[in-house]
């Protein structure tokens, strides 16, 4: 490795390196904007943001904000939003594949775990103001990007969508009058190949353009004994075209359409361990496994299954179905500014498409328990967002109005194997294999969403020094729902799971209703919201700005999509069709500080969240609940502390740090899923039996399982306690092959605390905290930029995520991160 590295050096370079965006020029967000900011003085640094919807310094914003600048983010390798995490330690994002990726802010905003279509999201994504309502849209890489701005908190009263958690707003590098064009490629281990190339100019005196594409592929990181093929690749592509009118200084209208594709073999899973649930002992994985080989299916003669490794850092998988994850992303949008009056009007109107077709193994084994298990969907979007910015001496006001219209239709199947009956049943049933195999769940459902707003914020400046700026939010929302299940047998025949008095089902009959069950659902809700928000701020000094904020925000109501639960008596659960709106309160204080001639740069923040009816995804390990379900957490609070430094010490010498302590907990959560070492065995409702301080593991009674638990108390998935990030960069002067530049090393790296992968915290999915340190050293010049780059540098392992196979068996699946990786960069501009 180290050879590598030395030889990678040799050739090298990078842009600079900061997490909160350490730059030695004010980035351009917006051309037409940024003349609007205040000036660097000469050792300083001004970073410009849009958050409140206009241009201005990041340390003049009275919220907790992280930016990232378009050069950083290629510098340090964080080539989408899943990577970005790695440089904002407040912002997690946990990925099975790109539908199920879950974006959150201080550990709010999507339940952790299996996406549903009939939920919101608490963090809002914005590519140059348009809203995407798919998180799969952050799983594509970033094209063209000038700078990536992570809003922490809610943020219902300046954005168009209403948002819980926070929003990353990202915005492009815009169409210049001046003709200017880039390219750049990549290349590492593992067939590791990425190509990035952007253009822009003058079409006339009033007409730019700009083009830019980018292509990435990577050999995939696990290896597939039953294919014999590396999978979980990478293999995206994708394109942004934009077309500026701009007749004078006054008015603009800027046309967008882009287009990503995601055709990767992707995504499975490894074994992790084995873990003891209340199932009788003969129920649970390894006996399972036994009785497979000692009864072989005549399919499978002579069979004698095993892992390929226990060990997950083996790299080494054995599924048996097709796994795919293409995923495709794009859409068109018109955005018009005009300066009317004192201010200017604000129109962005989109249409935005989604394009989904996975194939999974859902049983996460080379046997044949779920043959099949695919939920395409496609999605359309429409949006539109008026939003008037005014300016004075005195006060400042924005004020928007915002619709929003989304259709998703989805058809999903799942089907179980010849494996099955041995796996999920019992008796003489078990050793039938016709039983299950090929019993069939063949899903068909739609969403119809729909959402009004009237939204605006006010900054009154009392003082010079002292800023009251009140928000308000008017929203309504209605969403309505189709889902339907039909169940066939091997033979295709449909059957029917409906009972009378007096007559059971046949004993064949019941044995694959209790796997899956016909269903129909039709939920339909509506509500009304008034939500706003209180900001103090204080300019205690030139360069030191004190904030607090209280924030009475809402999710809206969800429905569940993806099938309903079932009761104890093995009927549907219709009660569960909706969910509630969550209940925010947000409190926040800060100290944002610049000092040494604004060389340094210290932010401060203290934060608590308080959510009721928190918006969960739970999954009590049944094949017929095939994705999950949405339900009600009583109460959620989410406290902590985060602080951001970076200094430039000289033009040679630059560095930053960031931290975050994050205390995020199930305050009341009395119906909680049980944890799959409390599942299994006799069903009950009772929690009581359960340890009085509610802890998963810790049942009074070792042969007993409640089919609910009390989880209150408990960490929230998905959160390091703590998480830091952290970088440095020296350059030193040169001249190389009569070329005038710079030769420099940079470090960054990250570390994040244990945390848990299942909804309900279980012993068998917590995550060890690991910590991760890049390299990169080269050689830049005016117009050019060549870098050697080492990820994971100490080829760490570590768990990205952790999955509960379904069925209660004990069985533990994940995906390993990703190892050490090198390679080299080129990058020209003019």
């Amino acid at each position: 490795m180290i050879a590598r590295f030395l030889w990678l050096a040799g050739v090298a370079s990078a842009s600079i390196i900061a997490s909160n965006a350490s730059a030695q020029d004010a980035p351009q967000p917006a051309a037409d904007n940024s003349e609007s900011a205040e000036q660097a003085t000469g050792r300083g640094e001004v970073i410009i943001v849009t958050a409140r919807r206009r241009a201005e310094t990041a340390q003049e914003v009275p919220l907790a904000i992280s930016v990232i600048r378009g050069d950083s983010i290629e510098a340090t390798g964080n080539f989408n939003v899943v990577k970005l995490q790695q440089l904002a330690p407040t912002l997690q994002v946990y990925t099975t594949n790109p539908r199920n990726t879950s974006v959150n802010i201080r550990g709010l905003g999507v339940p952790f775990g299996l996406t549903s279509d009939g939920f919101e999201q608490g963090v809002g994504i914005y590519v140059d103001d348009v809203y995407n309502s798919r998180v799969a849209a952050a799983t594509f890489d970033f094209l063209d990007v000038a700078q990536v701005e992570v809003l922490r908190g809610p943020q219902g009263t300046l954005y168009g969508k209403n948002t819980t958690a926070g929003a990353i707003n990202i915005t492009t590098n815009q169409p210049t009058f001046d003709f200017e064009g880039r390219a750049e490629l990549t290349v590492g281990n593992l067939n590791y190949k990425q190509a990035k190339a952007a253009i822009s100019g003058p079409l006339s005196d009033t007409v730019a353009a700009r083009i830019a594409v980018a292509a990435t592929s990577r050999r995939g990181t696990l290896y597939n004994v039953t294919s014999q093929r590396w999978i979980n690749e990478q293999d995206n592509l994708g394109i942004r075209g934009q077309l500026l009118f701009k007749p004078n200084d006054d008015f603009s209208i800027t046309l967008s359409g882009d287009y990503s594709k995601q055709d990767p073999e992707c995504c499975g899973t490894v074994f992790v361990r084995v873990g003891t649930t209340q199932r009788p002992i003969t129920r649970q994985y390894d006996e399972l496994v036994k009785a497979i080989n000692a009864n072989p299916n005549p399919a499978f003669p002579g069979r004698n299954y095993a892992v390929p490794s226990r060990n997950p850092y083996d790299r080494l998988t054995d599924l048996d179905s097709s796994l795919n994850a293409g995923n495709k992303i794009g859409g068109v949008s018109a955005r018009i500014k005009w300066n009317v009056g004192p201010g200017t009007l604000t129109s962005v109107t989109a249409w935005r498409f989604w394009d989904w077709k996975p194939e999974n193994d859902r049983d996460f084994t080379g046997l044949s328990i779920v043959s099949k298990s695919q939920n395409p969907s496609q999605q359309d979007q429409y949006s539109q967002e008026f939003r008037y910015n005014y300016e004075s001496q005195k006060i400042d006001f924005v004020v928007g109005l915002f619709g929003f219209k989304q259709r998703i239709d989805t058809q999903g199947t799942e089907q179980q194997g010849a494996d099955a009956s041995r796996w999920s049943l019992t008796g003489a049933n078990a050793g039938n294999p016709s039983i299950l195999q090929g019993l069939t769940a063949s899903n068909t459902q739609w969403l119809k969403s729909t959402s009004a707003a009237l939204f605006g914020q006010l900054s009154w400046k009392v003082t010079d020094a002292l800023t009251i700026q009140p928000g308000a939010r008017l929203n309504y929302d209605k969403k309505s729902g189709f889902y339907q299940r039909i169940v066939t047998n091997g033979q295709g025949q449909a059957i029917s799971c409906v009972t009378t008095p007096g007559n059971p089902l046949p004993p064949v009959l019941a044995a694959q209703c209790g796997v899956y069950q016909p269903q129909i659902s039709a939920p339909s809700d509506s509500a009304w919201n008034f939500t706003y928000d209180f900001n103090v701020n204080y300019k205690i000094a030139q360069d030191v700005l004190a904030y607090a904020t209280y924030a009475k925000s809402f999710k809206t109501l969800g429905i569940n999509q993806n099938g309903l639960p079932l009761n104890a008596d093995n009927t549907v659960n219709f009660d569960a069709g909706t969910v509630k709106p969550e209940s925010v309160n947000h409190y926040e204080i800060g100290l944002k500080t610049q000092f040494w001639d604004r060389r340094a740069t210290f932010n401060l923040t203290a934060f608590r969240t308080e959510i009721k009816n928190f918006q969960a995804t739970v999954n009590g390990g049944q094949f017929g609940t095939v994705r999950g379900y949405l339900a009600n957490a009583e109460k959620v609070r989410s406290q902590g502390i985060e602080a951001d430094f970076k200094v430039v010490v000289s033009d040679r010498f630059t560095a930053y740090a960031n931290g975050a302590y994050t205390d995020a907990k199930y305050k009341k959560f009395t119906n909680a899923p049980c944890p799959p070492e409390l599942s299994g065995g006799t069903i009950t409702t009772n929690p009581a039996q359960v340890s009085p301080a509610g802890q998963a593991g810790t049942s009074t009674n070792p042969s007993f399982s409640p089919a609910q638990c009390d989880i209150s108390g408990q960490d929230l998935p998905g959160v390091s306690k703590w998480a830091f990030s952290y970088g440095a960069e020296y350059n030193i002067p040169v001249t190389l092959l009569d070329k005038d530049g710079q030769v420099y090393l940079g470090v960054d790296g990250n570390y994040r605390s244990h945390w848990n992968s299942n909804a309900s915290p279980s012993i068998y999915t917590e995550v060890k905290g690991y910590a991760l340190t890049n390299f990169r050293a080269g050689f830049r010049g005016e117009g050019f930029d060549i870098f050697g780059w080492v990820r994971n540098a100490f080829d760490v392992n570590y768990i990205e995520n952790l999955q509960v196979a379904p069925g209660n068996t004990g069985l533990i699946a994940g995906q390993p991160g990703d190892p050490q990786t090198w390679g080299g960069t080129i990058k020209f501009s003019f």
